[in-house]
């Protein structure tokens, strides 16, 4: 199940495999966050070579993050940002101009962003 209304959750078989703990969601170890991360960044890499007007903006937030999946040594929470920071920017990059529901996931994933950050300073 995939459920993209903001709750962001991930489901794989029975056990949640969701970003975080969200509506009474399961808090995932962070080897699966790492993991998350890493097939993101995959998705990132084949989005942008598959894309043709590509926003090289649409990236940014997260490379100045400077957190990348294989620094294992990195925090959860560093991880967990990049993971919403890799996700708003795939959905950037996705986003058409006529589609709303783009622009509403893109949205929201900036909202959890800006809440997370909040969180953490």
């Amino acid at each position: 199940m995939l459920n993209l209304s903001f709750g962001l959750k991930l489901y794989k078989s029975h056990t949640c495999f969701g970003i975080c703990r969200f509506e009474g969601g399961v808090d995932i170890q962070k080897d699966e966050l790492i993991q998350l991360h890493a097939f993101l960044f995959q998705l990132r890499t084949h989005l942008e070579n598959m894309v043709e007007n590509n926003n090289p903006q649409a990236f940014l937030p997260y490379v100045k993050l400077d957190v990348h999946p294989q620094q294992v040594h990195k925090s959860k929470d560093e991880h967990k940002l990049a993971v919403f920071e890799l996700s708003k920017g795939i959905a950037d990059l996705l986003r058409d101009d006529d589609c709303s529901i783009s622009q509403r996931i893109y949205d929201g994933l900036e909202g959890m962003c800006n809440r997370f950050r909040k969180q953490n300073d």
